[in-house]
């Protein structure tokens, strides 16, 4: 067994993996990853099972003491990764030698960096996850939905004998420019105004500070629903919800199970994760696909990770 000794950390770094399925009834979100994509490359580096437990690390100021050899991999946003003062770029294996130290420090491009180890972190699973959502207590190392911290140690019991790699130059992640997402149409598109829909798919979107992991609100030409009051229903990963004030909230992971807001639609598994890795301020446009198209497009990328180490 090797170990990381954690001794800088924020609320923001959380153990995470692919999420909590099969309790939305139960009114249990699903927590897990905000990056998928980022976080099955970390672990496709090693190996691992795409969903197996990593660390998810939100904007920096996160570092771990190695205190056994060990083969780590890294992917996602570049958050200015440091070994013992010499930089690391993502996308990547490496080796971490006893005593050596890994630090983040700040956001050069994209916001959310994912770190596995062989075979994944260990952590108790509850309801089938150990993904870390802390507004429920559920997930992370000691099962209570706590963020990591200083003095936490970190344990993982796979083989650390792996070749160090590179992800293959079409998957490294360009978190640069201005996005655009794509949104498959739900079912109270019609109820907007012919002027809101319009504006919706062709002005810039600005993401407000006031985001986390629930969700993030969109700043924009407000848009005007003109249905009836709806009865709250289950909410989708990704569904774009728009309160009384017309500027739309985009539902994450830790988002609540149900709302009676209503729905532009909800953003694609793809979209999503390009929008994780987004900084307050990011302009941005929606897109509409129908489901057909994300369906496909996403099943595309899914077949990247099937090529061989």
């Amino acid at each position: 067994m090797s170990r990381l000794r954690v001794e800088t950390s924020t609320p923001l770094c959380l153990l995470q993996d692919a999420g909590r399925f099969g309790v939305r009834h139960l009114g249990v979100t699903q927590g897990g990853a905000a990056d998928w994509r980022s976080m099955s490359w970390a672990n496709w580096l090693l190996g691992n099972g795409l969903d197996a437990t990593v660390i998810e690390i939100t904007l920096g100021g996160f570092s771990v003491l190695a205190e056994e050899d060990c083969v780590l991999a890294l992917a996602g946003a570049d958050l200015g990764a440091q070994v013992d003062g010499d930089a690391l770029a993502p996308s990547r294996s490496f080796r971490l030698r006893k005593g050596q130290r890994l630090h983040f420090t700040q956001p050069l491009h994209g916001a959310r960096a994912y770190l596995a180890a062989p075979g994944g972190f260990d952590a108790p699973k509850v309801l089938g996850s150990s993904a870390t959502v802390v507004r429920e207590q559920l997930g992370g190392l000691d099962g209570l939905g706590h963020a990591l911290g200083k003095g936490a140690t970190l344990n993982y019991s796979g083989n650390s004998l792996v070749l160090l790699r590179e992800l293959p130059s079409d998957c490294v992640p360009d978190f640069t420019g201005d996005p655009v997402l794509d949104l498959v149409l739900g079912a109270q598109i019609g109820e907007f105004s012919g002027q809101s829909l319009f504006d919706a798919f062709n002005s810039r979107w600005s993401l407000d500070s006031r985001a986390d992991r629930m969700g993030i609100r969109l700043l924009g030409t407000p848009l005007q629903y003109q249905g009836q009051p709806m009865v709250s229903e289950g909410i989708p990963l990704g569904a774009v919800q728009v309160p009384p004030d017309g500027q739309p909230i985009v539902l994450l992971n830790d988002r609540q199970t149900i709302g009676g807001y209503p729905r532009l639609g909800a953003l694609t598994p793809l979209a999503l994760a390009r929008l994780a890795q987004c900084l307050p301020g990011t302009s941005l446009s929606l897109r509409p696909v129908v489901q057909d198209v994300a369906h496909r497009e996403h099943t595309e990328y899914l077949q990247r990770f099937n090529r061989p180490l």
